[in-house]
């Protein structure tokens, strides 16, 4: 009998994009449970909060994959050192994907640390799908937050979430300066 492959796919998710969810669906080919991590990163002023986030992606997984793949599929939150987490998890894996040289860069340097921290744990890089390599969450925010139209970029139901924040946030603006 083999052993379980466990990946862990680590991010803050704010919000999840479409090229997220197809990280996922194809790390889910190659590992047997995939467990995706809502980093809990407030130095990078999420939109959402983590517990908004981890519900968000769960809705996510729930409406994209098959009852097989959603069984396979966790999400948690966490807000300790990522390698730690991965192996709380069980992991064997830590799945990244890549959109561009760019991330590369990054992507190796944090690849070697993690090697450091435990060898034992292997860091797969998945290459965007051509259509999502030019998203960033970044990106989705500030062209919703400007009034531009993000549709292209995240599910209908992340859009939802995204518009009620927003629709939200300039509700808080108007009553500050009232």
């Amino acid at each position: 009998m083999s052993m379980e492959r466990i990946g862990f796919y680590p991010g803050t998710f704010d919000p999840i994009t479409n090229g997220h969810t197809d990280i996922i669906l194809r790390a889910t080919k190659i590992v047997d449970r995939l467990v995706i991590g809502v980093a809990r990163n407030i130095g990078k002023g999420p939109l959402f909060s983590t517990e908004e986030r981890v519900e968000i992606v769960r809705e996510e997984i729930a409406h994209l994959a098959d009852a097989e793949t959603r069984r396979r599929v966790e999400v948690k939150s966490y807000e300790i050192l990522t390698m730690h987490f991965a192996m709380e998890q069980g992991a064997s894996v830590i799945v990244r994907g890549l959109r561009a040289v760019s991330d590369f860069e990054y992507e190796f340097q944090m690849a070697g640390m993690n090697n450091r921290l435990n060898p034992n744990i292997e860091t797969v890089f998945l290459m965007a799908n051509d259509k999502y390599q030019f998203i960033a969450s970044r990106f989705v925010k500030e062209i919703a937050q400007l009034g531009g139209d993000v549709s292209h970029f995240v599910s209908p139901r992340v859009l939802r979430h995204i518009t009620a924040r927003f629709a939200q946030n300039g509700k808080k603006k108007l009553a500050a300066k009232r």
